[in-house]
């Protein structure tokens, strides 16, 4: 089983500014509106003075009013004029300005966009009370009670807890032995069965771990360092666990495994076995070593998978010889016990 070693910092999956739509001073602030505090979906964080916000509703309402009276007055003209004419217009056809078509027309005009101006009235009123518009936590606090904001002004930045995600770079090397279903255009967006991974920090002197997946790729190399991204993502990172875990912060750097392909028919060696970058010690028949020239096709800090270059009951020297060329004479020893009986001059 491969496990592809990478690195990456936290970050939030939603990070967002938090701007008032109304003008007006800061005259509450929640407890939920300080840095690192949590908060719910329509969690009120903060409320800007209403006052001028009511007084508007109000003056609306009249302008409401006034327009609903001159409608009304100006039905009551329309049929007027249409009786008028039926008494006196001796069968013609009456335009449509004889009838106060328009002038009647006009008044719903004017009601309309008086219940409008309402509309938004009420709406700004409500704008006064800056709601949280996910389940996220305060990243940085810019205002405080007392401070006038307009719009435009930056109250906060927040992010979403729902998840956290990873930037994990990978070397082409590393990318051909995880299995990513390559996404194409035009194709059902089907989320595909996709690898699992361990995220690793030390925080003091302990070491945790969180079991998260990749969930995409990112669409272009790095231009620098020419390796391409997976993005890990880890669920509820910041809910209690029952072994009282810490939870994974926004900014904090974090190692992970990622869980590759199962390579098949392959012999796994020690890294200190392998002399010169690309070479193995075998140890023939005659006791003598045997330098073999090997094509490694993983490695990782521990051992090194190979799938030529071995053959089934070969034996192999893990002990460093410092000057080893073929044909020199060993007596080697497999947990202390001489495996072949041959006189050497060099003991393994």
């Amino acid at each position: 089983q491969v496990w592809v070693s990478s690195q990456g910092t936290v970050t939030p999956r939603t990070e967002s500014t938090l701007i008032p739509e109304v003008s007006g001073r800061v005259i509450k602030v929640f407890p939920a509106f300080r840095e690192g505090s949590f908060f719910e979906k329509g969690q009120e964080l903060l409320q800007i003075d209403p006052s001028n916000y009511q007084l508007a509703v109000t003056v609306v309402q009249s302008q409401v009013a006034e327009m609903k009276l001159a409608l009304a007055e100006e039905q009551a003209k329309a049929r007027q004029a249409e009786k008028n004419w039926q008494r006196l217009g001796q069968g013609k056809q009456a335009a449509d300005l004889v009838l106060r078509k328009p002038q009647l027309e006009g008044a719903k005009a004017s009601l309309a966009a008086a219940e409008a101006l309402l509309k938004k009235a009420r709406l700004d009123q409500q704008r006064t009370h800056i709601l949280a518009p996910y389940a996220g936590r305060i990243l940085e606090q810019q205002v405080d009670i007392g401070q006038y904001v307009s719009q435009g002004t930056i109250l906060a930045e927040i992010y979403s807890v729902d998840y956290a995600e990873i930037r994990l770079p990978l070397s082409n090397e590393q990318l051909q032995f995880i299995d990513i279903p390559e996404l194409y255009r035009g194709q059902d967006q089907q989320i595909p069965v996709m690898p699992e991974v361990t995220l690793i920090a030390n925080i003091g002197l302990h070491n945790n771990q969180w079991q998260g997946r990749i969930v995409r790729t990112e669409s272009a190399y790095d231009t620098r360092s020419r390796r391409l991204s997976l993005v890990a993502q880890v669920d509820n990172p910041y809910a209690k666990t029952a072994e009282n875990k810490p939870t994974l912060k926004v900014g904090q750097f974090v190692e992970a495994r990622i869980k590759g392909k199962l390579l098949k028919n392959v012999f796994i060696i020690p890294r200190t076995a392998i002399r010169n970058s690309s070479q193995l010690m075998i140890v023939n028949q005659q006791s003598q070593l045997n330098l073999r020239q090997i094509e490694i096709l993983w490695r990782d800090a521990d051992y090194v998978i190979i799938q030529q270059g071995l053959e089934e009951g070969e034996w192999l020297c893990i002990t460093p010889v410092q000057y080893a060329v073929n044909g020199l004479p060993v007596r080697a020893l497999n947990e202390g016990k001489p495996i072949l009986i041959n006189q050497g001059i060099q003991q393994i």
